[in-house]
């Protein structure tokens, strides 16, 4: 007998593209066979009907700041909409942190991942507090989380690693107590030197640990801001490539054309990963702008047809930086598409590669880890979609979460009652061949 069969859904051979009707075999956590749909039962602890949903890799979401969210308002609202209102705002509420009110809003809004199909996530934690009550939490959490969700932390020094006391000793500190990933914020530093320092310390620190570097770079409308150009480079030369990203970006958008074409070139070669946080750029930036008002997103189009890796990334769950917020990738795979631009047919459906396929890469998951094929893990949503396009376009939520082989969550179908004048009331439904039908 196994664990779970889950019946009549499509699935997407990862080498031809080409999309068949199977049954999964799920077992100790693996998919341990895609078969044809068969009519004769399987001996199976649990069945799950997918009804001819879409069988896909979960949501990942590469970027995220879980120590600061559900903390809107607290101690006060960031009125001006500024990064650095907010990082004001923060800093306030840091002496109210304990380990109970960070765990205990790190999990509700895992939950809430979890309930939107993402069972990959990548969180920065502010160390630049010398207790370091944020990062022991999220350290517990990750531990309390991992039969649903992979959670990567990321020492994040939000006041500086050069130019804040301490914190080349707390990003160090970090490392030891067992973050996944090291992380900057160089154009927040008080001289382009420290900035530079920033980088090349974050740099040394995670090669010496074997860790990843995800730092958040140029997040500003200066066209002066330049640190993705030492980053990428250090990246390279320590040979971390694929394994360091950058996030935000935003004075890319303002960066003029001759200059950010010698930029592609270099990013490409490196080979690091990028990361748009779309919801939140557009509210943060062009906050100091009169019109034309920038928005404050990176090149994410330009930097895709470069042969970059680009994700998309919620970033804020309702905190300082964010007042709104549902931790659903998918909403932010459709705002991503009008930020940027990219809303062609093909296009769309990239966004869509940018919540899941191209997120974990930005993690480095591997195919022992994400996928859906026999021999991978069984962590999976069922989608009543028929692409990553139709899923974007309708918002539609999973029917199902599987994680480690278990379904996790369950959400059934909205059904509207139509009173229609002249016609009798209906039921209108979305169904999985990709739009309403009664």
């Amino acid at each position: 007998m196994i664990d779970l069969l889950v019946r009549d859904v499509r699935v997407r051979d990862e080498e031809t593209g080409e999309v068949s009707a199977a049954d999964l075999h799920v077992d100790g956590g693996r998919i341990v066979g895609v078969t044809p749909v068969a009519d004769d039962p399987v001996d199976a602890g649990q069945v799950v009907e997918g009804g001819g949903a879409w069988a896909t890799p979960s949501y990942v979401e590469p970027h995220v700041h879980l120590d600061a969210a559900l903390t809107a308002g607290q101690p006060r609202w960031n009125r001006s909409g500024t990064l650095w209102e907010g990082i004001a705002c923060w800093s306030e509420r840091k002496p109210m942190l304990t380990r109970e009110d960070v765990i205990e809003r790190a999990e509700r809004t895992l939950r809430w991942y979890a309930a939107n199909g993402t069972l990959h996530v990548r969180s920065h934690v502010d160390v630049t507090d010398p207790s370091l009550v944020a990062l022991d939490a999220l350290l517990e959490v990750r531990d309390r989380v991992r039969d649903v969700i992979g959670l990567q932390l990321v020492a994040f020094p939000q006041e500086g690693i050069c130019s804040f006391s301490g914190g080349e000793e707390l990003l160090a500190e970090a490392a030891r107590r067992g973050v996944d990933v090291i992380g900057a914020i160089p154009h927040f530093e008080d001289t382009r030197e420290d900035g530079v320092r920033s980088v090349e310390y974050a740099v040394e620190l995670a090669d010496r640990h074997g860790l990843r570097v995800d730092a958040h770079c140029d997040e500003i409308d200066d066209e002066q801001s330049r640190f993705v150009e030492v980053l990428a480079t250090r990246a390279a030369r320590s040979g971390l490539r694929e394994r360091v990203t950058a996030s935000h970006t935003t004075a890319m958008g303002s960066y003029n054309p001759a200059y950010a074409h010698k930029l592609h070139r270099i990013i490409a070669r490196s080979g690091i990963n990028m990361v748009s946080n779309p919801m939140v750029s557009l509210h943060l930036q062009g906050r100091f702008d009169d019109y034309p008002k920038r928005r404050g997103i990176t090149q994410v189009k330009e930097l895709l047809a470069a042969g970059v890796n680009v994700a998309f990334g919620h970033d804020d769950v309702m905190d300082p930086w964010y007042p709104l917020g549902t931790a659903n990738p998918l909403q932010v795979a459709h705002v991503g598409t009008h930020a940027t631009q990219l809303l062609s047919r093909d296009e769309i459906e990239e966004t869509f590669r940018m919540v899941t396929s191209r997120a974990a890469a930005v993690l480095g998951l591997g195919a022992d880890e994400y996928g859906v094929r026999a021999g991978g893990p069984a962590s999976f949503i069922l989608l009543p979609a028929t692409d990553g396009y139709d899923a974007v376009r309708r918002q539609v939520r999973p029917t199902h979460v599987v994680a480690h082989g278990r379904v996790v969550a369950t959400t059934p179908p909205p059904v509207t009652t139509l009173m229609w004048p002249g016609r009798e009331p209906s039921e209108v439904t979305f169904s999985p061949t990709g739009g309403p039908g009664a």
